[in-house]
């Protein structure tokens, strides 16, 4: 685009800034509570709702309180919501049974929302982080985080929250063939509905810190994950991750962590236009809420700038804790 402006003072752009009302014809961006997912935790027990002390607003949530909170997004007109469980590390083990448990939180979780909310969209995570004593996205054998079996086990866990009634499938594990092999798996097991969004251009970030608190792997964690997760110095990297995801049968695609990687944002979806998501990680979400909290920031204005952000970069759609909070502005 080459766009030409008569000089001034035939043109002046301040023109069309002059008020709300001709700002809000001009604007390039839109963002509405249709665009957001937001994630929620899930653990055991019932009628609990626990802070996470490192994501201050945020909760751990009985099934049954998750179910309520579902209702309160859908209220809002939240029409989508990612489960993630917790587990404590009493419930986690070298095998990682309990991710492809038919009755798991996660998955009792997404039953109960379903049941409870028919149109509500129910996004899950795929990977063995919550359940594997060594914290890590697959098996650990001899000190390496090994492929081929852990998609084996993404299988079952994705087969597992299929048949529980989730309706897109997000494998955030970065395992090399993982997509074509649950896709083959959906599709064999009659779910060819369900979609996939895959984390497709996940990096090895800082950013998850308060994250791993809320799912209860901070402790768990041995070592670090860039043997698998994206290294941040790539993005032409990003690219072709995505080309083969979608090759192998991604619905969409997400980018993660989101505001420190909108350039991957913009160039991935203008290499492919497919629908594009970014999430705005545990540290982003914490370090807006931290300021906020010490009236170093505006919070409801940073928020929504943020936000707005991953719209102008390409984004469809982001998955973010201020879901409800963003969505209750945008009512207003």
């Amino acid at each position: 685009m080459n766009p030409v402006y008569a000089p001034y003072p035939a043109t002046r752009l301040r023109r069309t800034r002059q008020n709300s009302a001709i700002r809000d014809l001009v604007r390039e961006n839109s963002l509405s509570a249709g665009d957001l997912i937001w994630p929620v935790f899930v653990r055991s027990g019932e009628g609990i709702e626990e802070p996470v002390a490192s994501m201050p607003g945020v909760m751990r949530r009985s099934v049954d309180k998750v179910v309520e909170a579902a209702k309160d997004a859908a209220a809002v007109g939240v029409g989508a919501i990612c489960v993630f469980p917790y587990t404590g590390l009493e419930e986690r083990t070298e095998e990682c049974a309990g991710a492809w448990d038919p009755d798991n939180h996660a998955n009792r979780a997404i039953r109960a929302i379903k049941a409870a909310l028919p149109d509500m969209v129910v996004m899950t995570d795929v990977a063995l982080d919550t359940y594997n004593i060594n914290g890590h996205d697959g098996f650990v054998e001899n000190g390496e985080i090994v492929n081929d079996r852990t998609v084996q086990a993404l299988v079952k866990m994705a087969l597992a929250q299929a048949e529980a009634g989730a309706d897109i499938i997000g494998p955030s594990d970065m395992m090399d063939g993982r997509i074509g092999a649950i896709r083959s798996a959906l599709e064999g097991a009659s779910h060819q509905n369900v979609m996939i969004l895959s984390y497709a251009a996940k990096y090895a970030s800082a950013f998850y810190g308060p994250f791993r608190d809320a799912v209860g792997a901070s402790g768990a964690l041995t070592g670090d994950k860039k043997t698998y997760q994206m290294d941040p110095a790539n993005s032409d990297e990003a690219l072709r991750l995505v080309a083969r995801d979608l090759s192998e049968g991604a619905d969409m695609v997400m980018v993660k962590p989101g505001l420190p990687y909108l350039d991957i944002c913009r160039r991935v979806k203008d290499a492919f236009g497919a629908p594009t998501f970014a999430y705005q990680v545990s540290g982003e979400f914490a370090m807006i809420q931290a300021a906020a909290m010490n009236d170093w920031i505006d919070r409801e204005r940073v928020m929504m700038e943020s936000l707005m952000a991953f719209k102008r970069s390409g984004c469809d759609g982001v998955l973010t804790y201020f879901a409800l909070d963003a969505a209750r502005l945008l009512n207003a």
